[in-house]
């Protein structure tokens, strides 16, 4: 028996919330002290998956002691981790991004080219003969409808649709119905300050190792509320990079309806410019068709990085 600390990466989204809560209690019923925590604020979709199953949030992680256990979900890069997290004894990662991730100790290492964790996740529950309760159930199909902004972003898989379903089924609830309730929820942003705003989902990145970053990404039915307020977005933004000595910052304001995005970038206009070959206007550019930070941001930047 181990005792066990299981977190996603900072700012947390639902497949990063929904994942530690998964993961810690499949490890409880393997017989281990399993707790779930969280590197950040609970944004408003996931709360809404949350009190839609009844489920508490997990606890912030305020800190890691010196060679505590530890297992991570959704993510696997140092800087989007736990300060920390070289003095612990990394047991476990499940996840679905490339691997950024060195290792002294050998570790269980589960990761697939899907759209979400909980799809890696779904397939240890049954490897271990586990049962999947209603309640985990509903949170693991929430965060792979989030992830795939219900089946729309190029990074869903024939794959995280089927286990969607097939989770939908134990949570008793209809994707499409639920699905739309459950994103809609998250794109009230009017409650934030452009800080919240900018960090509700945001992730650093070396872009080719060579440019120090930091992608921002917000859901809204509307991108036109959002644009209203460019000015504090771009002044909080740059305060951020100035602040954390990076070099370049996007953030990418996405309709969930008609799956487009328009970005606010500073420090690089030109490498937007060359990757999407549009033309970057005041610090803006609509990118039409782009939805995934992931697949559709991350390594057409990398590749197009000077």
């Amino acid at each position: 028996m181990e005792n066990l600390i299981i977190f996603g990466h900072k700012n947390p989204d639902t497949d990063s919330i929904s994942s530690s809560i998964a993961l810690a209690y499949l490890q409880t019923k393997l017989g281990n002290v399993a707790v779930p925590y969280r590197l950040g604020n609970v944004n408003m979709e996931t709360q809404f998956a949350l009190d839609y199953f009844k489920v508490s949030a997990p606890d912030m992680l305020e800190s890691l002691d010196e060679g505590a256990n530890v297992m991570l979900v959704d993510h696997n890069e140092a800087a989007q981790s736990m300060e920390g997290l070289d003095k612990c004894h990394i047991k476990m990662v499940v996840d679905h991004h490339p691997i950024a991730f060195t290792c002294s100790e050998p570790l269980y290492y589960y990761a697939e080219p899907v759209g979400c964790t909980a799809t890696v996740l779904y397939k240890l529950f049954n490897k271990n003969n586990v049962e999947i309760p209603s309640y985990i159930a509903g949170l693991m199909a929430s965060a792979i409808i989030s992830d795939t902004l219900l089946f729309k972003s190029p990074t869903c898989t024939k794959e995280d649709k089927t286990t969607c379903e097939l989770l939908a089924k134990i949570a008793n609830i209809d994707v499409q119905k639920y699905g739309l309730d459950m994103l809609k929820a998250g794109t009230d942003l009017s409650g934030f300050t452009a800080e919240q705003l900018i960090n509700l989902d945001s992730k650093q990145f070396n872009l080719a190792d060579k440019l120090k970053s930091k992608i921002a990404q917000v859901n809204t039915a509307d991108i036109d509320e959002v644009m209203v307020r460019k000015s504090e977005i771009e002044a909080a933004m740059e305060k951020e990079l100035k602040d954390q000595g990076l070099e370049f910052g996007m953030l990418l304001i996405t309709d969930i309806i008609n799956s487009n995005s328009q970005v606010i970038t500073l420090g690089n206009d030109s490498l937007v410019e060359k990757s999407y070959s549009v033309k970057v206007e005041n610090h803006t550019a609509f990118l039409p068709g782009v939805v995934s930070r992931k697949k559709q941001v991350i390594p057409i930047l990398t590749a197009n990085v000077e």
